[in-house]
């Protein structure tokens, strides 16, 4: 064991851990969830410490080799799998984020110091605070790696977003002829297309990708040099105009810095908006799943409108039962993201004055949204919306025992008489082809295009995967 001194007092750590005093009272004092903080988070942390040495030093505030020690043990963890022996810190801790702040801090400054030949836990050569956190607060450093963390965990969301959405577009292809009835109220409406379903999805999804690229355009953009709340106090100007560059350096992203640090400290009403973003995208996958699970219901007795794959066994006690967990699982993660958006908001107008004290919540409900959304997106598209399959025979039964052909009827004898007609229908089980034939209402020709499916449905696709809707003029019949 080894001793560390704080203004608290000490505290007993063991020996040959590359944290400090500051990491274990935050261990002991937040052991809230049992997980650890999310790795892209870590990754960004150590890319600021790094940016941060070279611009001190260069600015002549930071000795050139104290700087060149911290970037070296930097690129030495960035380039290694992450060892979380030196990252303990639960994600929610009190303190706006200090603790981890501080772990990243004084794990650096013992590496520093082991390698110019010093003791872990002494600081004489390389201090957490006075060297690594030179020019810094966790008031822009936690933000900050926040935004880069979300920025590269939404760079697969996006890539699995438009990967489903390319798979609804390609059966929207393929069922662009296969006809079914559509419904509102649940209650049988007009014929439709198969095709026309997955259009129905899809465009909502891709105003989804356009509302989390815009929700995205905030995170570019950071309050480094801001320091405590804003103020820049501590900060050179060389510091403070060229951090966010030199970051940019590093992490190969395009970034920039806020131009009023005061207003970027307080605010976080870009990350409430990509909160909202994912919410969208939740509500409109969970919508889908739940369409899919009604569609597949049966196999007897529900809908039985589409295949969904087989995945596993369904009931420990009824043999040959297939649930459709794929959709479940997607509508589960989608409640999940609508709780985190309760909570960002929550946490987010809970701020006070200067600062919010809640970031910690926020961005750890952040990652779980972005990471959840793309883990559930994946297994959609591969375990259930590329393998969907259309039951043809149950659809063009249902078509051709149904009575919403009346609407049809209704342009040429009237609403009234068409009601007639299809209570009929409903009532004696017969066909409404047969009773309208039989009535006397309608020509021969009439009959053909009331009954005419292909006529009432028409469905051509864009590139966009849009409809395009044709004059009756313009379509034949056999």
């Amino acid at each position: 064991m080894r001793t560390e001194k704080d203004s608290l007092g000490t505290l007993r750590l063991p020996k040959a851990v590359y944290y400090g005093i500051h990491t274990q009272r935050a261990m002991d004092n937040f052991p809230i969830t049992g997980e650890k903080c999310q790795p892209e988070m870590i990754r960004a942390f150590l890319e600021i410490k790094q940016a941060a040495a070279k611009v001190n030093a260069a600015a002549g505030d930071l000795d050139p080799k104290i700087a060149k020690t911290i970037v070296q043990v930097t690129e030495q963890l960035l380039t290694s799998p992450l060892d979380f022996s030196m990252w303990p810190l639960d994600p929610i801790q009190g303190g706006a984020g200090t603790s981890l702040n501080m772990n990243v801090n004084e794990v650096l400054a013992n590496l520093a110091n082991e390698r110019l030949g010093g003791q872990l836990g002494k600081y004489q050569l390389v201090n957490p605070n006075d060297h690594v956190n030179l020019g810094q607060s966790t008031n822009d450093t936690y933000p900050s790696a926040g935004k880069l963390a979300l920025l590269r965990l939404l760079a697969p969301l996006k890539q699995s977003l438009t990967t489903l959405i390319d798979a609804m577009g390609n059966q929207a292809d393929q069922n662009v002829r296969v006809y079914k009835m559509g419904r509102t109220q649940l209650q049988d409406a007009v014929p439709m297309t198969l095709g026309n379903s997955f259009h129905a999805w899809l465009k909502p999804l891709l105003r989804d990708l356009a509302r989390i690229e815009v929700s995205e355009q905030a995170l570019h953009q950071l309050n480094l040099g801001g320091s405590a709340i804003g103020s820049g106090i501590n900060v050179s100007y060389h510091y403070q105009t060229h951090i966010v560059p030199k970051l940019g350096e590093i992490t190969g992203l395009e970034l920039s810095q806020a131009h009023d640090l005061f207003d970027a400290t307080q605010n976080l009403d870009g990350l409430v908006a990509l909160s909202g973003s994912l919410k969208g995208l939740a509500v409109n996958l969970s919508k889908i799943a739940n369409d899919l699970r009604l569609l597949s219901s049966g196999p007897r007795s529900g809908l039985n409108e589409i295949n969904l794959p087989a995945r596993q066994a369904g009931s420990s006690i009824m043999p040959g039962k297939v649930n459709p967990v794929i959709p479940e699982v997607v509508n589960q993660v989608a409640f999940e993201v609508l709780g985190n958006d309760a909570t960002i908001s929550a946490a987010s107008e809970a701020g006070q004055l200067e600062l919010n004290a809640f970031e910690p919540v926020i961005f750890y409900r952040l990652f779980a949204s972005i990471t959840h959304l793309t883990g559930a997106m994946n297994t959609f598209c591969e375990h259930a919306i590329v393998g969907i399959t259309p039951n043809k025979d149950r659809l063009a039964k249902d078509i051709d025992l149904s009575a919403s052909f009346a609407t049809a009827m209704a342009k040429i004898i009237g609403y009234a008489p068409a009601t007639k007609l299809a209570k009929q229908s409903l009532k004696t089980g017969q066909p409404l082809r047969e009773i309208a034939a039989d009535s006397g209402l309608f020509s021969a020709e009439d009959l053909q295009h009331v009954f005419a499916v292909e006529e009432i449905v028409i469905n051509a696709r864009t590139p966009e995967h849009g409809l395009v809707l044709r004059p009756l003029s313009e379509t034949t019949t056999d």
